[in-house]
């Protein structure tokens, strides 16, 4: 994501963290610490394996994560969905993802 950002300033990601609390179990406390922070470098320790302290607030937006993953059948990881709606499961690189949202 950082590559096509860098590369393409008309391209947004909006980025919804969503804990696979069975492969992981300190995912959902990892993803409300970062979502309560609102913070990039939360996420980039949490993918680094550095220590992250405990979420400061109460929210609900990892549990309405979890139930807009559900609803819309997206039971793998990562998986975007492009602004037409089609929903892309799997990693892509930078290049893939930029023709992806161009649609060529």
């Amino acid at each position: 994501m950082k590559k096509v950002v860098k590369e393409r300033k008309d391209i947004v990601f909006y980025i919804k963290l969503v804990p696979l609390v069975k492969i992981h179990p300190q995912a959902y406390e990892k993803a409300k610490a970062i979502v309560c922070e609102n913070s990039m470098k939360l996420l980039e320790d949490a993918y680094e394996k550095r220590p992250l302290p405990a979420a400061k607030c109460s929210g609900s937006s990892v549990d309405k994560n979890l139930e807009l993953v559900k609803k819309l059948g997206i039971n793998s990881l990562p998986t975007m969905v492009l602004p037409d709606g089609k929903i892309i499961k799997g990693f892509r690189d930078s290049l893939t993802i930029i023709r992806l949202i161009d649609n060529k």
